[in-house]
């Protein structure tokens, strides 16, 4: 019998790390984290890593395990948890894998595509342009050059957004026509399980969960972080807001509504790049029994 990697995905604040856990205790396995946000040990509040409680319950990996001055990505993410899970199924029949890192999911379902390597002049070019400008050409060009992937990709991460306009002028080819290689061999089986709620569920949650994270102390967390702000991993919502906050460009109350807005379209985004992926199963958070039963029937 092969093994079977859980996977359970779905939008910021659905109600995945719950689940998961629960998931994991019935199945008496171990937890890998795919939410590229929590890797870093700096970032607690504003990622809503799980608590103390939580990862006592059930043995986690991969969360907060980087600091934001760390050098990661995708790529290592693949090795890394390629590796473990070779480990990992020596012991378990189940693993369960979770997170809304889409990308990072994709990696270690399906593997990395082989892609060029970056232009150092074209990357400076554009790097350039984005220090003069903003991110605003660089969205404007990929909207041009892809439109499939400017659908699904995170509006605000620079090396998105550089990397994806790369390749469309290095190879004269779309980013995502390129990203679709044919999915590597995995020797274990996958099960995709998707979270979701009805919108007006799913956006109460996320704004209460914005305001718990005032209340736990987010202003404290960002303003012991601001000697890291030029680095990729705080470009990120709920502490790029606050910094506004902090600069004085806007009201503690703005800063609080711009991270409920942008929780709420990076929410979308989310769902957007999942439900393209027609191997997800999705269920309501709330559906656990349902959700064991379609576990244990494959």
């Amino acid at each position: 019998m092969k093994q079977k990697l859980i996977v359970i995905s779905g939008p910021t604040a659905v109600g995945k790390t719950s689940l998961s856990i629960e998931t994991a205790k019935t199945l008496h396995t171990e937890i890998i984290s795919a939410d590229s946000r929590q890797f870093y040990k700096e970032l607690n509040i504003g990622v809503a890593a799980p608590s103390k409680a939580q990862l006592s319950e059930v043995k986690h990996y991969f969360i907060r395990h980087l600091s934001v001055t760390d050098y990661y990505n995708v790529s290592r993410f693949e090795q890394d948890v390629l590796k473990l899970l070779k480990m990992l199924f020596e012991k378990y029949e189940y693993v369960v894998m979770v997170g809304g890192s889409g990308l990072y999911i994709d990696a270690v379902c399906k593997g990395i595509d082989a892609l060029p390597d970056p232009d150092p002049e074209l990357r400076e070019k554009l790097k350039d342009m984005t220090a003069d400008k903003g991110l605003e050409p660089l969205r404007i060009r990929l909207k041009e050059l892809d439109p499939d992937y400017y659908g699904i990709v995170d509006l605000d991460n620079p090396n998105r957004l550089l990397r994806a306009l790369e390749v469309c002028m290095i190879t004269g080819e779309p980013y995502s026509k390129l990203r679709k290689n044919k999915p590597r061999k995995r020797n274990f089986e996958i099960i995709k399980i998707g979270l979701d709620r009805p919108r007006s569920e799913l956006f109460s949650l996320i704004e209460n969960r914005v305001d718990m994270m005032i209340k736990q102390g987010l202003e404290a967390e960002v303003k012991n972080l601001q000697q890291f702000r030029h680095l990729n991993a705080l470009n990120t919502v709920g502490y790029k807001e606050i910094f506004k906050y902090l600069d004085g460009d806007w009201t503690l109350d703005l800063a609080i509504e711009k991270i409920k807005i942008n929780t709420r379209r990076y929410a979308k985004r989310q769902l957007t790049w999942f439900k393209r992926d027609n191997e997800i199963m999705w269920f309501h958070p709330d559906e656990l029994q349902k959700i064991l039963k379609h576990i244990l029937k494959n």
